[in-house]
This record gives C-alpha cells, sequence and structure tokens, in this order.
C-alpha cells in the first residue's frame, strides 16, 4: 500500500512507470553493497525519458533530492541516499544505436553489461569493461562510478571507453556532452556557459592536477577534472561526468566505444608460498603483457572449497595450499602465441626461484589452463571473489572501506606488508584478491559493524590506511567510487584547493543540491552510525523460529545470522546462466528478488518495518513469487537460502491467519491422497467435467486455464518390490506414487535389471504410505512436516544403518530428505538418512553400475530440476544419459520451469509460471526435433512442458527401461 506523501501525490497519475513509496518498497531501496542504508523517500521505475523529466520536475518543485539508481551494487554507498530513486534497470534499459563499422554504440543507462555484450556478440564486438558484477551492473551505474573491470591494464577504465553521455541537468535542461574544441566552444546558451567555465577551470588548475593526482590507471576519487586541462586542443566534456556518482546530471544516453571480441585467451596460473612474493612478483609478470593479472589469496581459496558451485573449479586448477595465486591471462589472438605466452610466464616464475619441485619460500610455479570452459569456470571463480569472502558466518565480516586502494607495482609489496601491519595492530587481518596487474588489491578486514568499537576501529584503519596511500602517492580509490565511505577523505589525498575545486563543479552544475547530495563533496563522516544498516538502535528481538538455524549467530536460533548473510551483492539478478532468480527474470522487480526479499526480512525482523510485518500481507507478497528452486542455496555466493526461510514466513503466516482452502488441498494432500487414488475418476472431475474448473476457481484457488495432473486408476504399491535383504531401497514418493506409477516400476526394473535386490521403503505401522513432508513445508505445515519425517525415519534408518542406499525419483522430494529433513529434525538419525539418499542417477553413476543398454536412435533434449541444480546432481543425470549408446543429449539452460509444485496452478501465478517457462525452456522444447525425447526428471517439470509445449516429457528411469538390453536379466 504506498504511503501519503507529498511527492507521491504530486506523481499520482503522471507516471507511466511504478510507483513504490509503500514501506516495504522503501526498504528495499535503502541499501546497496555497503555498510550503509538510508531510507529513501520513494522510487519511481520510469519507461520513458518524460517519466525521468517529470519525477525529476517534481522533485526539484518540492525540494526533493533525486538518486539516479541501476544495479545497487556500489560497495561505498553511492546509490543509497534519502532521496527519491529512479530505477532505470527495468525499463530504460535499450540499445538505441548500433555502428559496428565504427565500433561505437548509444544505449539508455539501465542496460546490464552482461546483456549488452550478449546483444553486441553477434558482430563480433564487447565492452571490455569487464566489472565482476556484468550480470547485474548497468551501463549507467558504471559510468556514474568510472568502472574498470580485470582487463582494464589492457582496455582501460570506463572513462577511456566512453565517448559522450546525453544528461539531463539541474534545471531541466537536456543535453549532450563529448569532444569540444578548447577554442570553439560557441554559443549563449547555459550549456556552452558551463563548459566554458570547466574548461577555465581545468587550465587554472592545471599545475595543482598534475601535482595532486596520483599517476596510475585506477584514480576514480573526486571528480575527473583532469579531463578539463588543456594538454590537447580537444577535450571530453563526458569524462567528467564519468565518475560523478550521480552527482552532476542525470544520465539518459551513453555513447560507448567497442572492442572486437578476444577470440582465444589462456590462462597461467602462478602458485606462490606467501603472500608478500605473490605481490612483489606482480611488477616482474606484467612487462609479459597479459590482458589481466588477478590475485586470489588462501583465505579466498578455502572459503571457495567450502562453496559447492566452486569446489569442483578450485580443484582443477590450484595445486596444494598457495599462500597466493596470481591469475595471468593472455589473449593474443592466436593458439601458438598463447601457448608462447604461458611458456614466458613459465620461464620468468623460474627466474624468480619458484618450482614445484623445490620447497619452503621457493615453492610455486605456472599451472597452465587453455581449456576455455575451465578458464570461464575460473573466472566466475574470481568475479565472486568479493562474494565469497561475504561468505563468512560470524558476526565478524570482510569490510569495504579501504577497499580497493591502488598503488604503483613496484610498491605493492611494500605498500601490502604496512597494510598487513596496521590490520595486526588493530587485532584483525585482511581478505586479499583483486587487481595486481594495475596495483589495486581489494581488501577487507574483518569486523562486526554492529560493534562501536569495531567501528572505531574501522575508522582508525582508515585514517592510517589512507595515510599509508598517500606516503607511496597512490590513490585511495582505486575501482569502487567515493560514496560516504572515501569522500571525507579527499583534503587528506587531494588537498584543500583539489577540494575546492570539486565544490566549485558541484555547485555549478547542481546549486541546490538535487542530485544525489553528499557524495563526493560535502559528505557525512563514514563512521557515523546513524547511516548504517546496523545503526545503533539495530536489534533483533527473540523470535520462535521453525527450523535449525544453528549454523548461523543471532535470534531466531541463528536465523537473525542467515538473512543477515545477504551483503546486497545483487547476483540473484542476473538474467542468463544458472537458475536464481526465476521470478526477478520475469518480473524484473526488486521485490522478487533474492536480495530484495532478504532485506525485507532483515527489516522486518528488527523491527523496521513495523509490529508483526515478518507475517504481514505485505510480507506475504514479498515471497509470493519465490517458487522455492534453491537457486540461491547453490548460486548465492554469501549462502542465502530464501526458499528456507520462505518456510519460515509460511509458519509464522500459517499460525497467525491460518490457511486458505488452496493452502489446504496442497499441504494435507499425503493426508487424502490414499482415498482419492480409490476414487481417481471422482477426483479427476475437475479436469473432465464441462464447466468444473472455471465453478471451482475461486473456491480452490486453482486457475481453470490449466488442469491439474491427473489421479491414476493404477497408483504405485509398496508391494511391488520387496525384495529380500535389498542392495537398494526405493523412496516412493506422493507424486509418481498417485500421479505417474510407471515412473516408479520403470525405476525398479532398471535396478533389478542391474541384477540388484530392491524393496520400496515401507512404514513400521504399515498404515499409510511414507512421505517427506514436501507439501506441508509449502504451505507452513512445519509440525506435520516434521510427524512425516519422524514417521518416515523411523522405517528408514535401519537401512541406512546398514549402508544400503535410499533412491528416489522425484528431486523435490528425495532431495528433502537431503535438505530440510536435517532443519527439521535435527540429529544424527537425520543426517544419517541425508548422507545415504541418492538420486537414481547419482546411485547408478557413483557406483558405476552397469546396465545392459541399447542404442535407442533418438536425439535427447534433459531439462534439469531447479533441485537437482541446487544440489549439483545434474552431472550425475547427464552420465546416466549417456551409458545409452550412441546417446546425443543436449541439455537445456534454463532457469526454474515456472510450474513449482503448485505454483503453477494458482489463479494468482499462473501467468508468472508461464512467463517463467517461455524464458527458455519452452522454446527450445519446440526448437526440438520431432523425434527428440524429451527428458525431466521433476513432476512439475513435465506437466509444464506438456501444457506449455504440447511434448510429453518423460523421467530418466523411463529412457533407461526403453534402453535396457531385450536380452538383458528383468528386460
Amino acid at each position: 500500500m504506498m504511503e501519503k506523501s507529498p511527492l507521491a501525490s504530486r506523481l499520482a497519475g503522471k507516471i507511466e512507470g511504478e510507483l513504490l513509496f509503500d514501506a516495504f518498497s522503501r526498504g528495499r531501496y535503502a541499501t546497496d553493497a555497503s555498510i550503509y542504508q538510508m531510507t529513501p523517500l520513494g522510487a519511481v521505475i520510469p519507461k520513458s525519458l518524460d517519466d525521468i523529466e517529470t519525477a525529476m520536475g517534481a522533485a526539484r518543485e518540492l525540494g526533493a533530492s533525486v538518486l539516479p539508481r541501476g544495479g545497487g551494487t556500489s560497495q561505498c554507498g553511492q546509490t543509497v541516499n534519502h532521496s527519491l530513486v529512479l530505477d532505470n534497470s527495468k525499463y530504460f534499459n535499450r540499445i538505441l544505436d548500433l555502428d559496428v563499422a565504427n565500433r561505437r554504440c548509444v544505449v539508455q543507462p539501465g542496460i546490464v553489461l552482461d546483456e549488452l555484450n550478449r546483444a553486441l556478440k553477434p558482430h563480433g564486438l564487447w565492452f571490455p569493461v569487464d566489472v565482476s558484477t556484468a550480470s547485474r551492473a548497468t551501463i549507467g551505474g558504471m559510468a556514474a562510478n568510472n568502472s574498470c573491470g580485470g582487463r582494464s591494464l589492457r582496455y582501460g577504465t570506463m572513462r577511456d571507453n566512453v565517448l559522450s553521455i546525453e544528461a539531463i541537468l539541474a534545471d531541466g535542461t537536456r543535453t549532450t556532452f563529448g569532444a569540444v574544441d578548447r577554442n570553439g566552444v560557441l554559443g549563449n546558451d547555459p550549456t556552452s556557459a558551463l563548459i566554458s567555465e570547466m574548461l577555465a577551470l581545468g587550465a587554472r588548475e592545471q599545475a595543482e592536477i598534475a601535482a595532486r593526482f596520483p599517476n596510475i590507471i585506477r584514480r576514480v576519487g573526486g571528480y575527473n577534472i583532469d579531463a578539463l586541462t588543456p594538454d590537447h586542443a580537444r577535450n571530453n566534456m563526458a569524462h567528467l561526468l564519468v565518475g560523478s556518482e550521480g552527482t552532476l546530471g542525470y544520465f539518459t544516453a551513453i555513447e560507448l566505444k567497442l572492442s572486437p571480441l578476444q577470440s582465444t585467451k589462456v590462462t597461467g596460473a602462478c602458485h606462490f608460498p606467501t603472500f608478500h612474493a605473490a605481490m612483489d612478483a606482480a611488477q616482474h609478470l606484467v612487462p609479459l603483457q597479459p590482458a589481466a593479472v588477478e590475485l586470489v589469496d588462501d583465505t579466498m581459496i578455502a572459503l571457495a572449497r567450502d562453496i559447492p558451485m566452486f569446489r569442483q573449479t578450485i580443484s582443477q586448477f590450484v595445486q596444494g595450499d598457495p599462500a597466493a595465486l596470481l591469475l595471468v591471462e593472455f589473449a593474443e589472438g592466436s593458439d601458438a602465441a598463447n601457448a608462447a605466452k604461458l611458456e614466458e610466464l613459465s620461464d620468468k616464475m623460474a627466474e624468480l626461484g619458484f618450482g614445484f619441485d623445490r620447497s619452503g619460500k621457493h615453492w610455486g610455479g605456472s599451472v597452465a589452463v587453455t581449456d576455455l570452459k575451465l578458464q570461464n569456470d575460473i573466472g566466475e571463480v574470481r568475479k565472486s571473489g568479493l562474494n565469497i569472502m561475504m561468505s563468512m558466518k560470524s558476526e565478524g565480516k570482510p569490510v569495504s572501506f579501504v577497499e580497493d586502494c591502488a598503488v604503483e607495482l613496484p610498491d605493492l609489496a611494500a605498500y601490502t606488508a604496512g597494510l598487513t601491519e596496521i590490520f595486526e595492530k588493530h587485532g584483525t587481518k585482511g581478505t586479499w584478491y583483486a587487481h595486481a596487474s594495475v596495483g589495486c588489491l581489494h581488501v577487507r578486514p574483518v569486523l562486526n559493524m554492529k560493534l562501536d568499537k569495531d567501528v572505531k576501529t574501522m575508522r582508525a584503519i582508515a585514517e592510517e590506511c589512507f595515510d599509508l596511500v598517500a606516503h607511496y602517492k597512490g590513490s585511495h580509490s582505486g575501482e569502487h567510487g567515493d560514496g560516504i565511505v572515501r569522500s571525507e577523505f579527499h583534503e587528506k589525498m587531494f588537498g584543500p584547493q583539489m577540494v575546492a575545486s570539486f565544490n566549485e563543479v558541484k555547485d555549478r552544475f547542481d546549486p541546490n543540491r538535487l542530485f544525489n547530495p553528499g557524495k563526493i563533496v560535502q559528505p557525512p563522516k563514514m563512521d557515523d552510525r546513524r547511516l548504517f544498516r546496523y545503526g545503533p538502535d539495530y536489534t533483533v528481538k527473540p523470535m520462535k523460529t521453525a527450523l535449525d538455524w544453528s549454523a548461523w549467530p543471532g535470534a531466531g536460533g541463528g536465523f537473525q545470522g542467515a538473512v543477515e548473510m545477504c551483503n546486497n551483492n545483487g547476483a540473484c539478478r542476473k538474467l542468463k546462466g544458472g537458475v536464481m532468480c526465476p521470478s526477478y527474470r520475469v518480473t524484473r522487480n526488486e521485490r522478487d528478488v533474492v536480495r530484495g526479499r532478504a532485506n525485507s526480512l532483515r527489516l522486518a525482523i528488527s523491527g523496521q518495518l513495523g509490529p508483526d510485518a515478518f507475517a504481514s500481507d505485505d510480507m506475504a507478497e514479498t515471497m509470493k513469487l519465490c517458487v522455492s528452486c534453491k537457486g540461491c542455496k547453490r548460486e548465492c555466493p554469501t549462502g542465502v537460502d530464501m526458499a528456507r526461510m520462505k518456510i519460515e514466513v509460511l509458519a509464522a503466516r500459517a499460525e497467525k491467519h491460518g490457511l486458505s482452502f488452496h493452502d489446504k488441498l496442497v499441504g494435507y494432500m499425503p493426508a487424502y491422497a490414499p482415498f482419492a487414488a480409490k476414487l481417481p475418476w471422482l477426483a479427476n472431475a475437475r479436469n473432465w467435467l464441462p464447466g468444473a474448473a472455471k465453478l471451482t476457481e475461486r473456491l480452490t484457488g486453482f486457475t481453470a486455464s490449466r488442469k491439474l495432473p491427473a489421479w491414476s486408476n493404477d497408483p504405485f504399491l509398496d508391494t511391488e518390490f520387496q525384495d529380500a535383504d535389498p542392495d537398494v531401497v526405493l523412496w516412493a514418493d506422493i507424486f509418481n506414487r498417485y500421479f505417474e506409477p510407471e515412473n516408479l516400476r520403470a525405476a525398479g526394473r532398471v535396478l533389478r535389471a542391474a541384477g540388484l535386490r530392491v524393496a520400496v521403503v515401507r512404514p513400521a505401522d504399515g498404515k499409510d504410505p511414507l512421505d517427506c513432508g514436501r507439501t506441508y513445508l509449502a504451505v507452513g505445515l512445519v509440525e506435520e512436516a516434521r510427524a512425516s519425517a519422524r514417521r518416515a525415519l523411523k522405517a528408514l534408518v535401519p537401512h541406512a544403518e546398514k549402508g544400503v542406499p535410499i533412491v528416489g525419483l522425484e528431486p523435490s522430494s528425495l532431495l528433502t530428505l537431503r535438505d530440510e529433513w536435517p532443519v527439521l529434525v535435527p540429529g544424527p538419525e537425520a543426517d544419517l538418512v541425508a548422507q545415504h539418499a541418492l538420486m537414481l542417477e547419482e546411485y547408478l553413476v557413483r557406483n558405476e553400475i552397469a546396465l545392459p543398454l541399447k542404442p535407442l536412435g533418438r536425439p535427447i533434449l534433459l531439462h534439469g530440476h531447479c533441485h537437482q541444480k541446487a544440489h549439483n546432481v545434474m552431472p550425475d543425470v547427464q552420465k546416466t544419459l549417456a551409458m545409452i549408446p550412441q546417446a546425443e543429449v543436449s541439455v537445456v539452460e534454463t532457469s526454474c520451469c515456472g510450474m513449482a509444485g503448485a505454483f503453477g496452478y494458482g489463479k494468482d501465478t499462473v501467468e508468472t509460471s508461464l512467463k517463467m517457462a517461455e524464458l527458455d525452456l519452452l522454446p527450445a522444447v519446440r526448437a526440438a526435433a520431432q523425434d527428440a525425447l524429451v527428458v525431466a526428471d521433476g513432476t512439475s517439470c513435465r506437466h509444464q512442458i506438456k501444457d506449455g509445449a504440447a511434448r510429453e516429457a518423460i523421467h530418466v528411469a523411463r529412457i533407461l527401461e526403453m534402453a535396457l538390453d531385450a536380452g538383458g536379466k528383468g528386460a
């Protein structure tokens, strides 16, 4: 519900886009990836230039400030303020012009870097400022920040790749800033006068700029007034706006210089026995002319090994236990040239005294990585460096404030040694990674920002660190900008005369402080706790939780700490690749992304959204489109498991408000399924009786536009497979048991064909079949789910104690035993069963089960269930299908199919469900050959494919059954 405000009232009915002035929305826009939190006046999601001008005009009239925002991933507090936020990322994100021949394009500020590069790739071009946040960083944000990227050694910074910027000035003037002739600025309009005054400032301050600006690539602090000096006949005025952090004008179009795509590349992973040795070596490796030299320290290696999606990558290129790695990338245009560079690198490491056959301070060397996929996987680890560091579960976290100072390469080892001494002096240590090639290392001391003493420590470290940077004539802001963290230190770094010039620029462009006040000039103190995410009054009261959160600290048995793991890095905002976050990919709403939900939870449990916010309707809306895909469980670098957190919200709502009839139908399915199975014609009446679906839509909450899964008239029985002394026990889930029993029968036959004894797990009490509790959890009935788990454990533990594998077919069910049970019924029994619970494909591959299979003679299109991806089961699924002779398997790169249990059948969610499917899955299925076998293990996935693409999808168990050799045992 929109809260009353003069600004909201002024804009109501005048904006084509969206107005967000409610408490939850303002809370979601109050933070970025920094330590700060400033609640905005509201947010506008503009659809057009008219929307932007209307919003700016209203703000100007009411004396409100304006904050342009893209991905909201700033680490210094640039994108938080008590302002009207204008979020460009949802609509204002098009390519306006592309000139392939001249390698240039014009884009709107909200376009995401990865999206731009996907569009440029067919033309053999890319935009090479390859920041680690490329999956969510917008070009407008990158320009405002003067972003750099890992390959700035070759391609320069954002400033070097921006040709012109169209902007709206504080008085509403729309103009374009680009290259100008110093002697030819003509006209009496305000823009010409502004340009002339800026050029005059550059000429006046030329000597001071030369004396005070660091002579290094990585200097993004302050305003780029060095772009105004009369060193050349022409100056590019856009370069003054680059790095201005939204304080000088509102960017509406940005002209970019493009580069040819890199054709081939290789990486040398240089191992070092000490951190100092790696830092000292950087100056000797850069003369080899690499495209990039990236640092990875031992802390990051250790943390990455604990993160499922990075563990395998680390094992493939890291030898032993190095104290630090330098990842040296070459892109010379040919395989031969790259190979020669790797040889040079190896020789240089030997020349520096390192060898894998040596020990102590001389141990080390270079590991050549030529496989492109592995290089890309290593790149993902590198890009996730910040977030990997933030995955620590303790109250103390690596804090960004001296994050990316830069010095010249000969000073790098001494500088890092001095900074380490500062950290040790204050009782902490730093985590290190990033751009050794340009002397810019991301370092974060571990501190607890909830403690006043640690805040004071942060201040002391900052003062001493910036003194050290000044001693080496370096830059205190080498990549991530100024924001709140660094702006107050400009006088220390640049001197009072330069800071006066910065103020002069701001006063001339924005005299009334319309744009993002308090950044770069006239900033607050960096340690003003009133601006912190965890301010002086931040508390979370004791709260009852339904699951075990003891792996984290804080209230709710650790639930608080789990929620606070979100550092707003925005990895969940990616639009391609992986799974998370499928609802965001459809809606592009901050509410519908993991970060937005985590912020809502944090604000709710800390009382910042009012009483009872946790179980409120607004929180329910926040969670509504979360399909519990668990993509975040694997892909969120800090481990935010929103699917599990959603269970807590649902449980709180169920306790306070009860369940709707729709929720009861979903949740209590295990209780009524045995009865429904006895009268399937009646249970299926809604599907075949004319008008029944429409008549019951309002009562049941199931959309009339789709048929529900049909109850089988021949459900699976536990007695069908009951071999004595089984080699494997089969977990018969509710979905395959009652709707697609042929899958369970196929699995039993396949296992028997391998010569295995098979028994279905049966309840000890001999009553209703066992259930994992999945449907109960889906509606917040945690106690019912817990009872189901305990009942099932009694039957499963005896098998697990004998080491007998528990094999299942439905990912959402079987993987509940691995994921939810240990936090639902924590203890050694649940842990034991979780260790023995395997998907069919995992069991076959890991135990090297031989099957007498024959070729099918048909291509196979494979779609993976989200939970299979979250638990890294997909490689085993692919290996299982590869057992079929001559099998041609292609994998659909998809996020969630969108069905997600009952989600795709809900009358309020069916539209979003189908949009999710249309992103990748359904187009791929429609494009598949007519004779292709479409394979999907998930019950929901198979129904979505059938409903959306009119193709029958089948379980892997049935594919294997089809391929069984006719002469094989049990065929």
